[in-house]
């Protein structure tokens, strides 16, 4: 038997600028301001009582090529994956792989604890762990 599914026009649009979102990520961010790759890793940010924690896929980035800064809560993440080698050999018949630049900017919010913001690079994946302020941290009320 069939489920009914009430139509929600704000679930469809809110996929659509997802959808757009992505899009535009991919095309419009491929090539930079002076006419050179760049490149959009994916990310994941995920909140918890008291952090927010942000992954990133790069694969094939050496540690040394990352720059992770934080400027008035937000994290910008940039950096550069650099072709192995020339070949000069041969022709491609499929070239999926980006390299050249990247560069992330993600809008944290305000309650963050710029202080105490931990990262670690393993087996490709970026972890950025941002703790929450004090005030903005989940406590549990007695009552007396």
């Amino acid at each position: 038997m069939a489920k009914l599914v009430r139509f929600d026009p704000f679930r469809e649009l809110e996929a659509l600028r997802r959808e757009m979102e992505r899009v535009f990520d991919t095309f419009l961010a491929e090539r930079g301001v002076e006419g050179e790759f760049v490149w959009t890793p994916p990310l994941e940010v995920k909140e918890t009582d008291d952090r927010y924690i942000v992954r990133m896929d790069i694969p094939g980035v050496e540690k040394d090529n990352i720059r992770i800064e934080i400027s008035d809560n937000t994290l910008i993440v940039s950096g550069e994956r650099k072709e192995e080698k020339e070949e000069k050999e041969g022709n491609y018949y499929r070239r999926e792989i980006a390299y050249g630049s990247f560069y992330r900017a993600i809008q944290l919010p305000s309650d963050i604890d710029p202080e105490n913001i931990k990262a670690k690079y393993e087996n490709g994946v970026l972890t950025v762990e941002i703790p929450k302020s004090e005030k903005a941290k989940k406590r549990e009320i007695k009552i007396e």
